[in-house]
């Protein structure tokens, strides 16, 4: 019985496996933003205009099977070059030691055009397990004929378990800069129709 169990899923992993493609990252199309609270009043944004996205996507399903993101710390731009400069440094990211934040997926639960995606956060050199939100997954057929998918990834951490430690108490009280880092990343990515 375990022989039969063990070959009926070996089947359901090849049919898996035959609708995932493997998608190209469109850059272009797609953004790795963060926001933060400043003096408790208002959302500070941010974002890596250098990062890179690895994609395994099953249309029919819409399941992603796998992906791997990475951000170059070097690129983190939020509009103010002694802010950037600042968060670079080992007060925060700590780029010259830490030149990468890098998230590799280890499970989705796909629910629709939406689902949870779990997996290993590293910033810092410091790793730990983080579930996002997916949401508005979408397949499109763009004006070359390729298949296109985009989707946004959304949740929360909190700096400090990441060694971010900064901060500055106000006179009047709270904090200069908030402790909890809301991310969204949208994501897009084309699968190039091979031409016979």
């Amino acid at each position: 019985m375990k022989k039969v169990f063990r070959i009926l899923a070996s089947m359901f992993l090849v049919v898996g496996l035959a609708n995932a493609v493997e998608y190209k990252f469109d850059k272009s199309h797609s953004n790795a933003g963060f926001s933060v609270k400043h003096l408790m009043i208002t959302n500070v944004k941010g974002e890596f205009k250098d990062f890179n996205i690895k994609l395994d996507f099953d249309e029919k399903t819409k399941t992603i099977n796998s992906f791997e993101g990475t951000a170059v710390v070097a690129s983190i731009d939020t509009g103010i070059e002694k802010r950037d400069a600042h968060l670079k440094s080992p007060d925060f990211f700590d780029e010259v030691n830490h030149p990468n934040v890098k998230f590799v997926m280890t499970s989705y639960k796909a629910d629709g055009n939406e689902g949870k995606m779990t997996g290993d956060l590293t910033i810092r050199g410091t790793t730990k397990q983080v579930t996002f939100d997916v949401e508005d997954i979408a397949t499109i057929i763009d004006l070359q004929e390729n298949k296109r998918v985009g989707f946004t990834i959304e949740g929360k951490i909190n700096r400090m378990d990441y060694g971010l430690k900064w901060n500055k108490v106000l006179e009047a009280g709270g904090i200069a800069v908030g402790e909890t880092v809301k991310i969204t990343v949208e994501v897009q990515a084309v699968f190039e129709t091979p031409i016979d």
